[in-house]
């Protein structure tokens, strides 16, 4: 045979779908936010938006909402869809609560951790062993962490000292810390309310003061888990059995395994989330204390599009959105909504710049209609603070839906030797 008899491989064509953004342009995207940020705080005199202690709060109310994500992201990478991260949470509020009054706030936390992990072990058993509609699974887990928590608290707190059967008693506090000099230097110049100088030493400035050392630990468990997911032999045959099982098991993973591993992971995560609510974000367990945030959670690891980064940068958001209801919340979000409406006045441009012209006049409208009720009112309703951080959870997802890509066997039942 000649080499004129051997057909010439054609270059394969190039895949279709949009390019993920590259870290420069999500770095611009964030710094052209954060000027504009300044600016409308100069223009409306709301300093608090981007405070100190706005911050810090911020990243307080970030960590349980963040862990929940990363317990999204562990499990959905290894096929599993897991709703079942508040239920998760709700155990590690009890767990770590009941065991931090007596033994003390680090035994809480275990104690939390694996309340989570015994929840996950569930969720595994239903979905991996037996098949059993993850979402289903999910929401009889959340269903089920209640009623017995609230079973529990029943008998464990209403006749202990300062508990009730719908509150523990306090937790011990694991104390908190600033960065020595540059906290104080941080705060100083964000006091200053000069133009983006005080917002980013506000910005920075929450993220060194008032420290617990859970949230360090937490924050720590971003890049850790990027590490392990991408950059080891363990995670790669863990998300190949999120991708195709079916050729993981050909290769010689044990999919089950590997599938039970991640879950477990996920719920050790989500209980530590839960066990930061009742241990650091305040210092009792308390009936309905998660509120949400395992959804939540979910949903920033849907807008971080299942990568931990993303999922840092959605938890981010929505904790900043949350500690609107601690700090000057109407003030601060009626500043927020010129923001909004500035910001979808670019988007506008960008949607005639891809030639979306309805899209582009929706915007428009939009963003009028923000400008007016901006300039027509001082400050806006409590009830609508409340609700920001689901409003933004809506919105965000809603506008992201188009760019996200999820594993692909994500959700899909498996069984061993399906492939044979």
């Amino acid at each position: 045979m000649t080499t004129a008899t051997v057909a010439k491989p054609k270059a394969s064509a190039p895949a279709k779908g949009r390019r993920r953004m590259s870290l420069p342009v999500l770095l611009l995207i964030i710094a052209g936010v954060l000027v504009l940020t300044s600016a409308v705080r100069l223009i409306t005199g709301a300093d608090g938006i981007t405070s100190t202690g706005q911050m810090s709060t911020a990243l307080r109310l970030a960590v349980p909402i963040g862990l929940a994500g990363l317990g999204g992201l562990w499990s959905e990478r290894a096929g599993i869809v897991n709703i079942g991260l508040e239920g998760m949470m709700i155990l590690g509020t009890w767990f770590g609560a009941w065991a931090g009054y007596q033994w003390g706030p680090w035994a809480g936390v275990a104690l939390g951790i694996i309340g989570g992990a015994l929840g996950a072990l569930l969720h595994a058993i239903a979905t991996v062993t037996f098949n059993v509609n993850h979402i289903v699974s999910g929401v009889a887990l959340n269903i089920l962490a209640l009623g017995t928590t609230r079973y529990l608290s029943k008998f464990t707190f209403e006749n202990v000292p300062q508990g009730s059967s719908k509150q523990s008693p306090p937790v011990d506090s694991l104390g908190t810390f600033d960065i020595p000099g540059l906290s104080g230097w941080l705060e100083t110049l964000n006091e200053k309310h000069w133009f983006l100088v005080s917002d980013l030493a506000g910005l920075i400035g929450g993220l060194v003061t008032d420290l617990s050392p859970l949230t360090v630990i937490a924050v720590a468990l971003v890049p850790v888990s990027w590490w392990v997911l991408w950059r080891t032999a363990f995670g790669l045959r863990l998300r190949s059995c999120g991708e195709n099982p079916v050729a993981a098991e050909s290769l010689g993973v044990n999919v089950y395994k590997y599938k039970y591993l991640a879950v477990l992971i996920s719920g050790a995560f989500a209980g530590l989330g839960g066990a930061f609510l009742s241990i650091v974000a305040s210092n009792v367990y308390l009936d309905g204390q998660t509120a949400g945030r395992g959804y939540i959670g979910l949903a920033a690891m849907i807008f971080g599009n299942w990568m931990p980064g993303g999922l840092a940068l959605g938890a981010g958001l929505f904790g900043y959105t949350d500690s609107l209801n601690l700090r000057g919340g109407t003030v601060n979000v009626h500043a927020l909504i010129l923001l909004l409406a500035i910001l979808l006045v670019f988007g506008a441009g960008y949607l005639l710049w891809k030639k979306k012209y309805v899209s582009a006049v929706i915007t428009v409208g939009i963003s009028a209609a923000l400008f007016l009720w901006y300039l027509g009112t001082n400050e806006v309703p409590r009830q609508l603070v409340t609700a920001t951080p689901y409003i933004v959870t809506l919105l965000v997802l809603s506008m992201s839906a188009q760019s996200l890509r999820m594993p692909k066997a994500d959700g899909l039942p498996y069984r061993k030797g399906q492939g044979k």
